[in-house]
């Protein structure tokens, strides 16, 4: 019989139920595999391993490359009063787009907050000598660096260029509007209590409206009193009954002057015979001055002449009493103010 240690005795066997099982395949007995299976597990874990390093490591220089980590970059010192709300990874924008990160923060030896920025080398052409860059503070929400180049035509900003940055806050603001807001409600009220301009006018609007609303209405706003409307009412009708009156006395003189049997007719009628009867004295004065001529050249028939001569005055004496009454008829008729004195040659 040979003894247990013997190396040339195979070790005893393992009872069926108790049978050691592969990690890899826990279906396959360990005693079922050959070694080469074993070392090909090993060398896949090693290569594994070493994927899953290359893949972390491959990640992690994608992350750099995409935010911009081997980019080329130009460093600008921003120099602010305080750096409040300012963190490391700030973008710095022109125009809403982003062309740089801040890199670091500092703080300078008169105490004022040093930003250190790195501008990308290929956006580094829209900031020029004459940029402007603010740092703004809103009510709600991280603070925002901007950049703005009004003139694109100034030299190009140089690398490591130091500028200062415009601060503004608008919470800073909000005690200021708070007091502006508190100083205009007090206004307000003033103006708007019972001995404020406001109402005072409001008074008197509704005095107003009531007085128009009234017997007397607009008039009595205009006159101040009821009673001075009431007397330019009565005023109004006593000048319209006048002038309804004056309205029939001169339909009653029209009538009178131009109607058929009125004064003008009359007037025209007797201007005809009166034209008529200076028409005949003409003539008889013509006879007159023909008899005088007559009389003149014929010395020695004086006598007729003289007899022809009082026949003919006669006549002409005859003719101007004629006239003379139709004168007077026309003055009874007519009153006109004129001079009726007819002069005898």
């Amino acid at each position: 019989m040979s003894s247990p240690t013997d190396p040339l005795t195979p070790p005893p066997a393992p009872p069926v139920d108790q049978d050691p099982v592969d990690p890899v395949d826990p279906l396959l007995p360990v005693a079922d595999r050959s070694p080469a299976q074993v070392a090909n597990l090993e060398f896949k874990a090693k290569l594994l391993m070493i994927f899953m390093l290359l893949l972390l490591c491959g990640s992690a220089l994608y992350v750099l490359y995409a935010r911009g980590a081997f980019d080329a970059t130009q460093r600008l010192v921003l120099i602010a009063d305080d750096s409040e709300g300012v963190v490391v990874g700030m973008d710095l924008t022109f125009s809403g787009f982003p062309i740089g990160r801040v890199r670091r923060i500092e703080l300078a030896e008169d105490g004022k907050a040093r930003i250190l920025v790195d501008v990308a080398a290929k956006d580094a052409h829209w900031l020029r000598t004459s940029s402007v860059f603010t740092l703004v503070r809103g009510i709600v929400g991280s603070p925002n660096i901007r950049a703005y180049t009004g003139l694109l035509g100034d030299p190009a900003l140089p690398d490591g260029a130091v500028r200062t940055v415009l601060q503004g806050d608008a919470s800073a603001e909000i005690p200021k509007v708070i007091s502006a807001a508190k100083e205009l409600i007090d206004n307000l009220n003033t103006l708007t209590g019972s001995s404020g301009s406001v109402g005072t006018s409001l008074a008197n609007l509704q005095t107003l409206t009531t007085r128009l609303n009234g017997p007397g209405g607009a008039l009595t706003v205009l006159l101040g009193s009821e009673l001075e409307a009431k007397k330019l009412v009565a005023t109004l009708d006593r000048s319209n009954a006048l002038l309804t009156k004056l309205d029939g006395l001169a339909a009653k003189a029209d009538a009178q002057v131009f109607g058929d049997k009125g004064v003008m007719p009359e007037t025209r009628a007797t201007v005809v015979q009166l034209n008529t009867l200076l028409g005949e004295a003409r003539t008889s004065l013509k006879k007159v001055d023909a008899v005088l001529k007559d009389a003149q050249a014929v010395s020695s028939n004086a006598k007729d002449a003289t007899a022809d001569l009082g026949a003919l005055r006669a006549d002409v004496d005859a003719n101007l009493r004629k006239i003379e009454s139709l004168v007077n008829e026309i003055n009874r008729k007519w009153p006109f103010a004129r001079d009726t004195e007819i002069k005898l040659p």
